[in-house]
């Protein structure tokens, strides 16, 4: 996977100041999440701030939740969760005002060797707009460097308007690799 990407998300979320970081395991966003372990881990390698969880609703519980003590929490997961993750997203963190960071790697554009993906995946972007949730993409045309910023920004915005953020990231050839 696109290392470079991999580590600037995750240098920008641990820059954004976020308290906990939860994910759902997957191969796509290993490199991430990877990245995210190493930098907070230290000398030991474990990271006390990076959990693994179960579905992607049970995550927006749990990370969104963060906010009540003050902190930000953030969401490493697949877009084609987000089927699983909108009414937790809706009705928990829009209805409570809940500032949220999530980045979400796509799946079923270019390169896609799972044709079932298709059907959930490629209107993510239009459920989250149908659902008011900000969302930002971003692909091969922007630079590992350009993506740190915007997570950064969606982590800001965020916080400033207490509400979940979306960063679409496609890592379809963004170091000359299929993701």
């Amino acid at each position: 996977m696109a290392s470079a990407y991999a580590r600037s998300v995750a240098e920008a979320i641990w820059a954004s100041d976020v308290t906990r970081v939860g994910y759902i395991p997957s191969v796509t966003v290993a490199p991430v999440i990877n990245e995210l372990v190493e930098i907070d881990g230290g000398d030991d390698g474990v990271s006390t701030r990076v959990t693994p969880l179960s579905r992607e609703e049970e995550a927006v519980g749990v990370m969104s939740s963060v906010a009540l003590n003050g902190g930000l929490g953030a969401i490493v997961m697949q877009d084609n969760g987000f089927g699983n993750a909108l009414t937790a997203l809706t009705t928990w963190t829009l209805s409570y005002h809940l500032p949220l960071l999530i980045f979400a790697n796509t799946r079923g554009s270019l390169g896609e060797y799972n044709s079932m993906i298709h059907s959930i995946s490629t209107p993510v972007p239009r459920l989250l707009e149908a659902t008011g949730i900000h969302y930002l993409e971003l692909d091969r045309r922007s630079d590992a460097e350009d993506w740190g910023d915007v997570v950064k920004e969606a982590a800001n915005h965020a916080q400033m308007t207490f509400r979940p953020v979306v960063v679409l990231g496609s890592f379809w050839n963004t170091d000359g690799k299929v993701a």
